[in-house]
């Protein structure tokens, strides 16, 4: 693709027509070629060829994450019904109030947007490298995915039903299937996925089963009983969480992920993929490799998506409105047409977020001040994992059993707490050590082999300046 690929486009996955409005994507150094032939075996990434900004990236997307996870997951609201949700909205103050809509619009969904971009970006980086070295890339790869969806099978069925490790692994194999393929077709399958794949699939869930069981007259019934059957599965759910014994919360893991997740699966697989290629499409371009390059590249990406951010915005409050009001009903077949909406507002302040960033990164006092999350990013594995191992003592019933007890307010800001303690741990370690432990375990498992831990000479600011 030349230099006129749109840039809204690559980062929103928006269509192609945005050049007539000045907003071209820069072109590539070279065009996507085949790989030569291996000549050298694929080897770790040293700390000298790791990318700053990347890192910084990755930390600020790690503590969104992670407020996200305690505000819907930790603190029982998922598991809440939609009675519950509104009884507990009527006591509410109205800090709680502004702190839940904000959540909605600034933070649910955006955060976990920029780590699945930085995820294809990184497949980006992985292969130009093996590239430029003669390395095989795709061996080492599928060992890299292999060893990540194992890791997330540990997390996900005997701590968190919400990992998010095996997902990335799962759909991190589609990624070689888009290899070679030229940025056109990358953004073609990237707007599909994103935008029309969640209403496809939806659709295919709720009519699909309607006519296999009689036609429409069935349907009502059959989506009463769906219902009810997520109301008890939830309500099982909460219950063993907040009370049970770890064993109980187990069960409830893998009753959850099988009975709510898994007929799912597609709706949730699809716009993560998508978001994978358009990190791909990034890295290939060098957009962040060459940052200072592209600026005015990233100054009208801050432009476009925060309108299309508003747009989103708007739209999702008009439906809030309408159905808090009774004027639409949460169960309408026309809900499903509302996730296009949802996604235009995620990937465009997910755009702003990583755009903004990346033009304060260039100004050197805010560099350092950036560089505070860079350790947090280089240990995304370690941080991850101990996130859930700190929220399940604080918010299950194995640990204090808060959940459902904290206000919004009151679990942000104990959440913003933990992640400042995980910054300044990360500082520590990564002081005195090449990886984080998970980081070191992956690398060990993936390479077949203990990897070096200890950093040669141990230096204070050797975690920020190696980076």
């Amino acid at each position: 693709m030349g230099p006129s690929v749109p840039a809204v486009s690559c980062l929103l996955g928006i269509g192609a027509g945005w050049h007539k409005f000045g907003m071209s994507f820069p072109a590539m150094s070279q065009p996507p070629s085949a790989p030569p032939a291996p000549q050298a075996e694929a080897r770790p990434v040293d700390a000298s060829e790791r990318l700053a900004l990347l890192d910084v990236l990755r930390g600020f997307a790690l503590c969104g994450v992670f407020v996200s996870n305690v505000h819907m997951w930790f603190s029982g609201r998922a598991y809440m019904t939609r009675p519950q949700i509104e009884a507990a909205m009527a006591s509410a103050t109205w800090v709680d109030h502004t702190l839940m809509y904000a959540m909605g619009m600034l933070v649910n969904g955006k955060f976990i947007t920029i780590f699945s971009f930085l995820f294809g970006l990184g497949f980006s980086v992985q292969m130009m490298r093996a590239e430029a070295r003669g390395a095989a890339i795709t061996p080492l790869y599928m060992r890299r995915l292999v060893m990540m969806f194992l890791i997330g099978c540990v997390h996900l069925f005997g701590l968190w039903l919400g990992d998010i490790l095996t997902t990335y692994a799962a759909i991190g194999f589609a990624l070689l299937l888009f290899r070679e393929r030229q940025d056109k077709t990358l953004l073609i399958w990237a707007a599909l996925l994103i935008f029309l794949s969640i209403p496809v699939v939806n659709a295919a869930m709720k009519y699909v089963p309607m006519l296999l069981s009689g036609g429409a007259e069935a349907g009502p019934e059959a989506a009463k009983a769906a219902m009810e059957r997520g109301n008890q599965l939830r309500a099982e759910t909460m219950k063993a969480f907040s009370s049970g014994t770890y064993v109980e919360m187990v069960r409830a893991n893998a009753r959850h992920f099988f009975g709510q997740f898994l007929p799912g699966l597609a709706g949730f697989l699809l716009p993560i993929l998508g978001r994978f290629l358009l990190g791909l499409m990034a890295g290939r371009r060098r957009l962040f490799h060459d940052a200072p390059q592209h600026l005015a590249f990233f100054r009208k990406l801050l432009r476009w998506s925060l309108g299309m951010a508003v747009i989103g915005s708007v739209l999702g409050l008009v439906v809030q409105y309408m159905m808090r009001n009774k004027m639409l009903d949460p169960q309408s077949p026309w809900m499903m047409f509302f996730s296009p909406v949802r996604q235009l507002n995620e990937m465009g302040l997910a755009a702003v977020y990583v755009a903004g960033l990346v033009l304060l990164f260039q100004r050197e006092a805010w560099q350092r001040r950036l560089m505070v999350l860079a350790p947090v990013g280089r240990m995304a594995l370690t941080n991850y994992l101990s996130q859930t191992v700190i929220s399940l003592f604080i918010y299950y019933g194995i640990g204090l059993g808060l959940m459902g007890k904290l206000s919004p307010g009151a679990s942000i800001a104990l959440t913003l707490v933990i992640f400042a303690m995980q910054v300044v741990f990360s500082h520590w370690w990564l002081a005195r050590f090449r990886f984080g432990p998970a980081e070191w375990v992956w690398r060990s498992l993936t390479y077949g082999k203990a990897q070096p831990m200890r950093q040669p000479t141990v230096s204070a600011s050797a975690a920020v300046t190696a980076v």
